[in-house]
C-alpha cells in the first residue's frame, strides 16, 4: 500500500453536521477538533521574535539549548532523569512522527503496529504506508508475534483513558518479549484530571518505575500543541533508546525532516516556563467543569477521560445520530467510528474551544435535559 491508496480523509464526512450546527441561532460551538484556541504565551513569542535571524540551515538533531531543554523538561516534569542529549529529537509537530515512524524504522509486509482500541488513527495510517499490518489491542496478551512496533497512548485520544505504571511495565515487558520497540505517545500528560492523576504526574513510559533505568527499545512521544498553544509552530520531540534516536535522526537528515530555528528556540524556552502550563491546565480544568456535567445531563455516559483535552462519551446510539442531535443544538463534536472499529457509539467532545461557546454548550445542553425531564 502507498500513499495514493490512504483513504479519504475522514473528517470531510463531518461537514453536513457542520452546516447544520452552524445554522444554530446562537452560532457554532466547534468541540470536534482539539485545535487550540487561547493565545500562545508571551515568553513563547518573544523567544521567536528574538530568533528570526535564521539565515543558516537549522539542525537536524535540534539546537544544543532545545535539546537539554528537553532533557531538562523530563526530568523535572516528567520524572525521568539522566537524559542527555543525545537521548532526545525534536521533531516536526508529533503526527509525522507517529504516521512516519514504522517507515523510518523499516518497517513493511509482514509486521505487524498495535495501537489502541480506541486510536489516534494515524496509528494505523503510518503501518497502511508501508504495507504493515495494524493491530488494534489493549492488551499485551493479545500482541502477535509479528509484532515489531507497539503505540500506547496516555492520557488517550479520544479516550482519556490513563496507563499507571503498572501497565506501562506490562506493555513494556510484552513488547521487549516481542523484540518490538514501544512508542509512548504522552502528548497530554500535563492535563490529567481524575484522582489520582489530579495529585500526581502521569507517568512516563521512559519513568525509571517502569524501565528499571533501562530504555532499550522504548521512546516517548510528546507535543507543546496543548499545554502550550504552539499547534501552528508544529512543535513536537522524542526520547529514549539512544540507539534508535541515532537512527532517526540519520534517516530524518536524509529526508530534511528539520525544524525551523526560531521554533526551536521558541521550543526552548516554553520548556523551560511552567508558569504558562500551570495557567493553561486551570482553564482547561474549568471548562472541563463546565461540560462534563451538562454533558451527563443530556442523557450522555463518559467513559474514560481520566485525562487529556476530551470527553469520551455516549448515549448509547450510533455515533452518527449522537452528531445529527448535538447538531441541531449548535454544537459538533467527533464521531466514534474515525477512533476505530470498537466505538461506534461514542462521540469526542473537546475541550478547545473558548469559556464563552463552553458556557453556550452547556446551556444548550442543561436546556436539553430540561425538557427530558
Amino acid at each position: 500500500m502507498g500513499v495514493a491508496d490512504l483513504a479519504d480523509y475522514p473528517w470531510d464526512a463531518v461537514a453536513p453536521y457542520a452546516a447544520r450546527a452552524r445554522s444554530h441561532p446562537d452560532g457554532l460551538v466547534d468541540l470536534s477538533i482539539g485545535s487550540p484556541v487561547d493565545p500562545t504565551p508571551a515568553v513563547v513569542a518573544d523567544a521567536l521574535r528574538a530568533a528570526t535571524d535564521a539565515h543558516a540551515y537549522p539542525q537536524t538533531m535540534g539546537t544544543p539549548a532545545l535539546r537539554a531543554a528537553i532533557a531538562g523538561w523530563y526530568a523535572r516534569r516528567r520524572g525521568v532523569p539522566g537524559l542527555t542529549p543525545e537521548d532526545v529529537l525534536p521533531t516536526v509537530g508529533s503526527k509525522e512522527l507517529v504516521a512516519l515512524l514504522p517507515l523510518l524504522l523499516g518497517l513493511g509486509p509482514g509486521d505487524v503496529v498495535v495501537h489502541p482500541r480506541a486510536a489516534y488513527p494515524t496509528y494505523e495510517v503510518g503501518a497502511r504506508l508501508v504495507g504493515a499490518t495494524p493491530f488494534a489491542s489493549d492488551d499485551p496478551d493479545e500482541w502477535p508475534a509479528a509484532t515489531r512496533l507497539v503505540w500506547v497512548n496516555s492520557p488517550g485520544n479520544p479516550d482519556g483513558r490513563i496507563l499507571d505504571v503498572d501497565a506501562l511495565r506490562a506493555a513494556t515487558a510484552r513488547a521487549r518479549e516481542l523484540g518490538a520497540v514501544l512508542a509512548s505517545d504522552e502528548c497530554y500528560a500535563e492535563l490529567g484530571w481524575d484522582a489520582p492523576w489530579d495529585a500526581e504526574p502521569v507517568p512516563s513510559a521512559l519513568d525509571p518505575r517502569v524501565t528499571d533505568g533501562d530504555v532499550r527499545g522504548i521512546l516517548s512521544v510528546y507535543s507543546l500543541s496543548k499545554q502550550s498553544n504552539l499547534a501552528g509552530y508544529r512543535a513536537a520531540f522524542l526520547a529514549g533508546d539512544p540507539a534508535i534516536v541515532a537512527r532517526l535522526l540519520t534517516a530524518r537528515k536524509h529526508l530534511g525532516l528539520m525544524l525551523p530555528l526560531p521554533v526551536q528556540a521558541a521550543m526552548a524556552a516554553a520548556l523551560d516556563d511552567d508558569a504558562h502550563v500551570a495557567s493553561q491546565r486551570e482553564l482547561y480544568r474549568r471548562r472541563r467543569e463546565v461540560l462534563r456535567p451538562a454533558v451527563e445531563a443530556a442523557g450522555f455516559h463518559i467513559d474514560g477521560s481520566e485525562g487529556g483535552l476530551y470527553l469520551w462519551a455516549t448515549e448509547g446510539r450510533d455515533a452518527w445520530e449522537s452528531l445529527g442531535r448535538l447538531a441541531d443544538l449548535g454544537i459538533l463534536a467527533g464521531p466514534g467510528h474515525f477512533y476505530g472499529t470498537h466505538f461506534p457509539q461514542h462521540v469526542r467532545l473537546s475541550l478547545t474551544a473558548t469559556d464563552e461557546r463552553i458556557a453556550a454548550a452547556a446551556d444548550r445542553l442543561r436546556a436539553v435535559s430540561v425538557l427530558q425531564d
